[in-house]
């Protein structure tokens, strides 16, 4: 896919920031169905700003935050996410944003959310919901 196509005439304030690559992760899809979008880059190049971007852009759009689903591997980085998300979406939507980051249920951590999916469905799938995890 070539996402040099897309239009970039029009860009809301809270993407000015990004660069044009970023804005392109940012707006993957608007205004049509699109397929997944891999973003593949350095350390230090901005792929955490653009998945925080990309969220919160969601969700100004009018998409149910309890229906995204926000993975990271490090705790630290997803309170890192959710706080930046927060801190985006509130700008634009002039409220409250906490209320916004605590409807993100579903973001955490791989392992968190393996968790929490396996307690959910633990009987369905034979297991006890009580069950440990050892590190």
């Amino acid at each position: 896919m070539n996402l040099a196509a897309r239009d970039s005439t029009f860009r809301p304030a809270y993407l000015a920031k990004l660069n044009a690559e970023q804005c392109l992760a940012v707006e993957h899809g608007d205004g049509k169905v699109a397929g997944p979008l891999l973003v593949i880059a350095g350390a230090g190049s901005g792929k955490t700003s653009t998945l925080a971007h990309r969220v919160a852009h969601l969700i100004v759009r009018g998409a149910d935050p309890r229906r995204i689903l926000l993975m990271t591997f490090s705790r630290r980085a997803a309170s890192e996410l959710a706080k930046r998300v927060e801190r985006i979406a509130g700008e634009v939507l002039g409220r409250d944003a906490s209320v916004i980051t605590d409807a993100l249920t579903w973001a955490g951590t791989f392992h968190g959310i393996g968790a929490r999916l396996l307690r959910d469905y633990a009987l369905e799938i034979g297991l006890d919901p009580a069950f440990a995890i050892h590190d």
